[in-house]
């Protein structure tokens, strides 16, 4: 797929996600409530509370998760310019550059472009450590779902989830 067509998609993709994900979330007072937690009994209470929580709590768990990943990347600044310069710089080739340019003597094509753009950007992403970031990410978001889905006793309604109607 060419690049400028998946920008052209992206504003219907967020449009989706936002339709989906995020028409699933629950009030603060619901997601906060401290009436409801209480310790479990043991594995098995812990595996079906998690089970339901993740499924009810899913979009509030996607906006923890969109936090943590704004965090990490407002706490570690060299890797916010460095996805800005190669992101920025993809864009504006992909935008601005469709044709070969010339300087002197020497043409300069756009896959030269791409090319320097690797080689200036991926050192510098990697200096960033992106993985570290990414690992952070991943563990602090397993840490606070799984202590919350754990914690949190399911609502009244979840007795009623397996009851079909007639």
């Amino acid at each position: 797929m060419e690049p400028q067509a998946l920008i052209n998609r992206l504003p219907e993709a967020l449009q989706t996600f936002k339709q989906e994900r995020l028409s699933m979330l629950r009030p603060p007072q619901e997601f906060f409530d401290v009436q409801r937690v209480s310790r479990p009994a043991d594995f098995g209470v812990v595996s079906q509370r998690v089970a339901y929580n993740t499924k009810f709590f899913s979009g509030n768990y996607i906006c923890l998760i969109l936090i943590l990943a704004i965090y990490s990347l407002l706490t570690n600044p060299l890797l916010l310019i460095a996805i800005g310069f190669l992101a920025g710089g993809f864009l504006a080739i992909t935008r601005f550059i469709t044709e070969d340019v010339q300087f002197g003597s020497t043409t300069v094509t756009q896959k030269n472009m791409y090319t320097a753009l690797m080689v200036l950007g991926l050192p510098m992403l990697w200096f960033a450590a992106p993985i570290a970031t990414f690992f952070w990410l991943v563990g602090s978001s397993a840490v606070l779902i799984g202590a919350h889905a754990s914690l949190m006793e399911p609502g009244v309604e979840s007795e009623y989830g397996s009851v079909q109607t007639v």
